[in-house]
């Protein structure tokens, strides 16, 4: 008989393992084999509880089967085992211990927040997900990587209190502590809200990804693309589905990204702005919050992960083989590393939405959703997105690492078990794109939406046809922003150049009323030991009444007139 154990306990068990076998067959086979084991543990599971217990007249779930838990679960269990794979070659003494360790916790926090059926629970795991992933960062050692490190886990254990804050509110006005439908009333909701845009990076939040994606690890960054931010879509279509904001607030998060991302140097900090805006197209589709468009949002959400990871491998084996990853310091390496460079033309063509490949048959869903509803207003915004992201990711990406001017590099092919994984993901991205039968049949609400009708074939073509047309004449009349070592200003800078100034005048403020009040009671203190009655001792020698005494009579005066100032 199969024992149903919670997904996140073979990941946690198996992190202390890693750390304490040997580098070798013993350490492959249990990155390898963790994942899955975990994968066909989920497989025949039922949905609704699977584990309760009672804590303070409160029922906690930690491990609870729900609407959307099943595809993410599938997703982050593929997700850990080519991740795995691509590390499997860090040999650094205790780097790639701290780093394989580290990586199996932090999938296992992702599992154990989509299996989450209390808002305690969702919490622990929110914030284990901070914890276990900003080793992954910090593991670079380098001093941006140090810097970045910190910030990111600011940022995500302020997420993490505004959760918790809000979750109290609500257990309060509810009653209840289960995890499901939210929506924007009251407080409690709107800290939710909050809370869960940090982690999905709404525009102004979303400076954490880019700052601290690009400084990770090579292998690193490509867990750090697969959990945090699908965890944070996984929570808006649990808790906020068919919240009319979402549409906006993502056609936003789709739009922008892209003025960056065409003008960013650094390559993984584009696909940090590429990220952002796919995370858009799926928080659109919750916002919407039909069986379509909820379908779309957690379909584009798996393919992502695939799609994504794939890039982040092929700029991470580029980075391992090169210690380069700014466009204007590389090209040419398709003489050298082919094979990354097929490898990364197909992550660029899913992302592109290519027919016959994965991003085409999950983002034509939110678009299909969006005008089914009437949103004709977002729908050329996000056809405007749509053609963005082929020029800062589909071309972009894969020309100036691999096809621009010679750079002069001449390096080799990365080890084999990168390739193997960049394969797996290639493999999986063209399959799903052709076959999306399979995909759709995981998904959360019945679906006879089929994406190869002539409409979204053609419309997408021509999209993609204009926009390779748009990029070769910019290009050739030198209007496309050439890859220059530069410094791009992002919303961060608001932040990082008030915050020191406002903690200095905060300081300087606390300090003058803390003279103040001292100069104030000073006075007092004097003015009382100038009328206090003397007292005579025995020997007839006056004396008046001790500091100490003045000092209490002072705080007693301050905090009666307080008291009458204020009520």
């Amino acid at each position: 008989m199969w024992i149903d154990v919670p997904p996140f306990l073979p990941f946690f068990l198996g992190a202390g393992l890693v750390a304490l076998a040997p580098r070798g067959w013993a350490r492959n086979a249990l990155l390898l084999g963790i994942p899955v084991l975990g994968g066909l543990n989920l497989i025949g599971i039922q949905s609704g509880p699977h584990l309760e217990v009672e804590v303070f007249s409160y029922t906690l779930t930690p491990y609870g089967v729900g609407t959307f838990s099943l595809l993410f679960g599938y997703l982050f269990h593929i997700a850990a085992f080519i991740g795995n794979l691509f590390a499997l070659h860090l040999k650094r003494e205790d780097d790639d211990t701290l780093q394989q360790s580290m990586a199996l916790v932090y999938a296992g926090s992702a599992l154990g927040a989509v299996f989450a059926g209390d808002f305690i629970t969702l919490f622990i795991f929110w914030e284990l997900l901070a914890v276990s992933s900003v080793f992954l960062i910090w593991a670079r050692k380098t001093d941006r990587s140090v810097r970045a490190g910190f910030r990111y886990l600011v940022i995500h254990v302020l997420s993490g209190v505004l959760l918790l804050a809000g979750a109290l509110i609500r257990v309060h006005e509810t009653g209840s502590i289960e995890f499901g439908f939210v929506g924007l009333e009251g407080l409690g909701g709107w800290l939710i809200f909050l809370s869960f845009g940090i982690k999905a990076a709404f525009p102004l939040l979303h400076n954490w990804l880019t700052d601290a994606y690009p400084e990770g690890t090579p292998t690193g960054t490509v867990f750090l693309s697969a959990f945090t931010t699908k965890v944070a879509v996984f929570a808006l279509a649990v808790g906020f589905p068919g919240t009319e904001l979402l549409i906006y607030v993502g056609a936003a998060m789709t739009a922008f990204p892209i003025f960056y991302a065409v003008i960013e140097n650094d390559l993984r900090r584009v696909l940090g702005y590429s990220m952002i805006n796919q995370i858009g197209f799926m928080v659109v589709g919750i916002g919407i919050g039909t069986a379509l468009s909820l379908n779309g949002a957690v379909a584009h959400a798996f393919n992502d992960v695939l799609f994504k990871g794939l890039l982040f491998m092929g700029m991470g084996a580029v980075l391992h083989q090169t210690g380069r990853m700014n466009g204007s310091d590389l090209g040419g390496l398709y003489k050298s590393m082919p094979f990354t460079a097929a490898l990364t033309t197909v992550g660029a063509a899913s992302i592109s939405a290519f027919p016959l490949f994965s991003g085409f048959v999950s983002k034509s869903m939110v678009m299909a959703a969006l005008l089914e509803e009437g949103y004709l207003a977002v729908w050329p915004v996000l056809l405007f997105a749509s053609a963005g992201v082929f020029h800062h990711a589909g071309i972009k990406i894969p020309f100036f690492a691999f096809f621009a001017h010679d750079s002069g590099i001449r390096t080799k092919e990365p080890p084999k078990n990168m390739l193997l994984a960049m394969t797996l993901a290639a493999v999986l991205c063209v399959g799903i794109g052709t076959f999306p039968q399979f995909l759709y049949a995981l998904l959360p609400f019945e679906t006879h939406y089929w994406p190869y009708d002539v409409t979204h074939v053609l419309t997408q073509t021509q999209l993609l046809f204009f926009g390779a047309l748009a990029f070769v004449g910019l290009q050739k009349t030198g209007i496309y922003p050439p890859e220059l070592p530069s410094v791009n200003i992002d919303a961060e800078w608001s932040y990082r150049w008030l915050a020191p100034r406002a903690l200095r005048l905060l300081g300087a403020a606390v300090d003058y009323m803390d003279r103040t009040f001292r100069s104030l009671a000073l006075v007092l203190i004097r003015m009382l030991q100038l009328v206090t009655p003397r007292v005579y001792g025995s020997r007839g020698m006056a004396r008046q009444w001790p500091t100490g005494n003045m000092v209490i009579w002072v705080t007693v005066m301050l905090a009666v007139y307080l008291l009458i100032f204020f009520l």
